[in-house]
């Protein structure tokens, strides 16, 4: 796959302050690539070094194994902080002084504004837009001159979840486009239900990357009912069983690795039992996320 963005020991201080430092990163054309970390982390100031509002204090990096010259940036669309727009013009209105100023098509208004869904409220003011529609106004422009990626940093900051859920919709569809995306936010499962690959930053250093499908892998939870006297013991002599707990009605069965919720079910059929409830647990993105924080805060006081 081609490399899109490739950053090289990337570094910001401000002062004492080291907002980023010296990050490497891949991102190929495609992805959705999501930037995950707590609020200080660094997230939006190396968005805004890739997009060449921020200066570098050292490393460096390339878009399609090329410096960012203005001529690439114009391959890219980007929402940085929040939109700015005419309130009392309208939407349409709007993009096309966007459309003048980035010397995008015109003919590319309709579109963005149906992918986005506007189209009914494109004549309406600005003003009038909710929260909402004021990011999917944004995240229109950012698309008038069909970029190649396009970069979003938090983009369902304060949304009520229909807005959230929009938002996350338009993402899905601009993916499938053959978009690349790289987005920045602090919520795991808007990171966990749009992105294919994701990196964790802490305190301006990179702790993770890898895919969002790895998540969970080498660990397995069962849950699982049924009416059996001794379905304690029978599940504890499973030999895929690594513990057994019981909770409320129903036992939590930690499977050893390489084997899941199919043999269990079997080996209890085999003895003439029939599970009531049976679901697979796996570590969500939310658990890994602390886990690695944890390892990262650790890792940093044995330095010290």
């Amino acid at each position: 796959m081609e490399t899109v963005l490739s950053i090289r020991q990337l570094t910001k201080n401000f002062g004492r302050l080291c907002a980023v430092n010296h990050i490497d990163l891949e991102v190929k054309r495609g992805q959705v690539f999501g930037m995950l970390g707590p609020n200080g982390s660094g997230k939006t100031t190396t968005l805004g070094m890739l997009m060449g509002v921020i200066n570098p204090s050292a490393g460096d990096f390339s878009w399609f194994g090329q410096p960012a010259t203005h001529q690439i940036r114009k391959k890219i669309g980007a929402v940085l902080e929040h939109p700015i727009f005419y309130p009392y013009l309208s939407g349409q209105k709007n993009l096309e002084l966007m459309a003048l100023i980035k010397e995008a098509p015109v003919a590319n208004i309709a579109k963005v504004l149906e992918l986005v869904e506007l189209s009914s409220r494109k004549d309406d003011k600005y003003r009038t837009y909710s929260l909402g529609m004021k990011q999917r106004l944004a995240i229109a422009s950012a698309l008038l001159n069909d970029p190649i990626v396009l970069i979003l940093d938090e983009p369902t900051n304060g949304l009520d979840p229909m807005g959230i859920a929009e938002i996350r919709e338009i993402i899905k569809r601009i993916s499938t486009d053959g978009k690349t995306i790289i987005l920045a936010s602090h919520l795991l499962d808007e990171v966990q239900k749009v992105c294919s690959h994701f990196a964790i930053l802490r305190k301006g250093n990179m702790v993770h990357v890898g895919p969002v499908d790895d998540v969970g892998k080498g660990e397995e939870t069962v849950e699982i009912m049924a009416y059996h006297d001794d379905l304690a013991i029978l599940l504890g002599s499973f030999e895929g069983a690594m513990s057994v707990k019981k909770e409320a009605q129903q036992y939590l069965v930690k499977m050893k690795e390489g084997f899941h919720s199919l043999e269990l079910n079997r080996y209890l059929f085999e003895r003439g039992i029939v599970a009531t409830h049976l679901v697979t647990q796996k570590k969500s993105l939310e658990k890994q996320f602390l886990e690695i924080l944890a390892e990262a805060d650790h890792a940093a006081l044995t330095k010290n």
